[in-house]
């Protein structure tokens, strides 16, 4: 039995959801994908698919496979690529991730510009606001804001952003500028559930403080929050990409720029146990310097 090819098809088995979308997408027979998958759980000595008439569901050990097959089906494809012949032309898959509205307003821009000068790289973009475990979600590499704690990534600071709090003039007319971060605990606050709900923190080192917020509306969505800033039914806590533009028309003002906390580094990073494919390689090149002048703007 070739390993490898095994591997494959109980990769596509899992991704397409059936033996026979698996075997259309490997272009053979359903009488085959079955073959194999059974050799391959002979191999193993274990089940790796729960099989009914309408539908798979993975079994642990099959979860536990499926993770480590797509790592090293990967890891095989990177290797391939290193020393491949048409190493010159990058070609093939990325898989890019980054904070919604971040990767809207940023990354989104550069993915198109690098996409039209390297018309055979095609491109996945995974925007979330929760932290993802690269491996786990296939990605080559992905934006990150924030301290990083997980020493198995390479990180590439990109720049700073600030932690800001602004409001609209009409609020700031109505309920006064607030003078030290202790005025925002008697004043209306807009919450938002992505990053410290209640609990909004000052300056840096031994001077940090923090401040209890509330006010009348509390989501997870950052739009939502920042049309409720902009609406003048609160102060907001952003970071500052997020605002800057509303900021230059006057719609939102700063407050407390002085208790500002330290901003926050943004960092382009990948596995550190991957290789560097041509495709990531190329795509670093291009991004790293256009995304450095973008947030010195």
């Amino acid at each position: 039995m070739d390993k490898l090819k095994a591997m494959s098809a109980f990769v596509q088995i899992v991704e397409k959801g059936s033996l026979t979308a698996a075997a259309d997408g490997l272009d053979t027979s359903l009488p085959s994908i079955v073959r194999t998958l059974a050799a391959l759980e002979r191999s193993l000595g274990a089940r790796l698919l729960n099989r009914t008439t309408r539908r798979i569901a993975l079994t642990d050990e099959g979860r536990a496979y499926y993770d480590r097959a797509r790592r090293i089906l990967g890891d095989v494809a990177d290797v391939e690529a290193v020393v491949s012949a048409r190493q010159g032309t990058p070609r093939g898959r990325l898989a890019i991730g980054a904070p919604v509205m971040f990767g809207r307003l940023h990354l989104a821009p550069l993915v198109t510009e690098f996409l039209a000068k390297h018309p055979e790289v095609s491109m996945e973009l995974l925007l979330m606001d929760r932290v993802v475990n690269l491996v786990e979600e296939g990605l080559d590499a992905s934006l990150r804001i924030g301290s990083l704690a997980d020493s198995s990534l390479v990180a590439i600071e990109l720049g700073r952003t600030r932690r800001v709090v602004c409001a609209s003039p009409a609020f700031l007319k109505r309920h006064g500028v607030p003078r030290q971060p202790a005025d925002l605990a008697r004043m209306p606050c807009i919450r938002f559930t992505g990053g410290a709900l209640s609990d909004w923190e000052f300056g840096a080192g031994k001077k940090t403080t923090r401040v209890r917020v509330a006010g009348p509306i509390a989501t997870n969505q950052i739009d939502a929050a920042l049309d409720a800033c902009l609406q003048g039914l609160g102060c907001g806590r952003f970071l500052g990409y997020q605002v800057a533009a509303h900021r230059q028309t006057g719609r939102l003002r700063y407050v407390l720029e002085s208790h500002e906390p330290e901003p926050l580094p943004v960092s382009l990073v990948y596995p550190q146990a991957r290789l560097v494919s041509a495709r990531l390689r190329a795509f670093m090149d291009f991004v790293v310097p256009r995304m450095r002048a973008r947030l010195k703007g």
